[in-house]
């Protein structure tokens, strides 16, 4: 986006705020044609601003923003609704899928496909729906937004077709590569041992199976993990925690 451009009737989510100076925001949100952008919500820490009750997390919005700096200035803000307010460890849930946008996602990139993956993910978690399917295609679809697109269904050694019954290790720069027998693979690396049909059934998105769930939240982690540097997620530290108590 270049220029003074006005930005009109765009479908967002907030992200994440933080105030800036006594009565303003700086609200990162997630918009579906424009993709990351911050934006300077001005007086929306005054008592009485309208913006007080919309530039609220996990809820659909239509804003409206200008600017020409790396922080775009906030014109206008509606809340469209029709989202159940996340409870419990949805809301957990909902805030680890604010943090890996606000670590992996550059600003102003636009991501559609990604945009609409989230929404209905948010969507799926406030209906009580299992998390399982909704969280690990989201996982999918972000490392394929941001240019590492998952093969599971292929041995990245032989260029083969993933066979149920047999075991694998995956290999973060390549894929899954089945293993030849004790604690050996046909090439070395970051591993992480999982059923071919746990791969089968991710590529399927069929997370009926208690195993597949298991190693897909196990293999996800670790990928995810790689993209961040080693970097820890904020949100699972504090589920952990809530867990733990």
């Amino acid at each position: 986006m270049s220029g003074k451009q006005r930005i009109d009737r765009q479908l967002t989510y907030v992200l994440h705020w933080y105030p800036y100076s006594e009565t303003s925001l700086i609200v990162d949100v997630f918009s579906r044609d424009h993709g990351r952008v911050p934006l300077l919500a001005r007086g929306a820490r005054r008592p009485r601003s309208a913006l007080r009750g919309l530039l609220l997390a996990f809820q659909p919005l239509e804003l409206g923003w200008f600017g020409a700096g790396e922080v775009k200035t906030l014109a206008k803000a509606e809340w469209l609704g029709g989202v159940p307010l996340l409870g419990g460890r949805c809301l957990m849930l909902g805030y680890y899928l604010n943090e890996l946008l606000v670590k992996l996602l550059p600003r102003e990139d636009a991501h559609p496909a990604l945009f609409d993956v989230y929404d209905a993910a948010l969507r799926a978690l406030a209906t009580g729906a299992a998390d399982a399917p909704e969280l690990r295609r989201f996982e999918q679809t972000l490392l394929k937004e941001i240019g590492y697109g998952l093969t599971l269904d292929r041995d990245a050694e032989s260029g083969k077709a993933v066979e149920a019954a047999a075991s694998y290790v995956f290999q973060v720069e390549r894929g899954p590569v089945r293993k030849l027998g004790a604690g050996d693979t046909a090439g070395g690396g970051e591993q992480s041992a999982l059923r071919g049909k746990t791969l089968l059934d991710m590529t399927a998105g069929d997370y009926s199976d208690p195993r597949t769930r298991l190693e897909s939240r196990a293999l996800m982690r670790q990928l995810l993990a790689h993209h961040l540097d080693g970097k820890p997620l904020q949100s699972r530290r504090v589920f952990i925690e809530l867990q733990e108590l």
